[in-house]
């Protein structure tokens, strides 16, 4: 059971379609948006089936760089509602339904 060559190519459009972040909200200024947004994408393919280890790593790191209180959801099909530190969160998709929520609340 091989692929044909049209599938692992329709494999790798869809690859190349949902490996992009897309940011749904974000009110951190633009640096930290982007490091943030960076460190995201390295978790979520660093431990692609791991969202528990990808989701600590997240943590500690934005610990380590912005001060300590950071919180970090990362999963599909759910809901929820944050207090959060004005210019301190980051909300966005990545791999088409992987959504990753960062926030700081002290």
């Amino acid at each position: 059971m091989e692929e044909t060559e049209e599938e692992k190519k329709d494999e790798a459009d869809y690859k190349r379609l949902h490996s992009f972040p897309l940011i749904r909200h974000s009110d951190m200024p633009e640096e930290m948006r982007v490091e943030t947004m960076e460190l995201c994408v390295t978790a979520c393919e660093k431990f692609a089936t791991n969202n528990e280890s990808a989701a600590k790593m997240i943590k500690e790191t934005m610990d380590k760089r912005f001060g300590s209180s950071w919180h970090v959801v990362i999963g599909e099909g759910f809901g929820f509602e944050i207090t959060h530190e004005v210019k301190n969160l980051l909300y966005m998709f990545f791999g088409g339904s992987l959504a990753v929520c960062v926030w700081k609340c002290s």
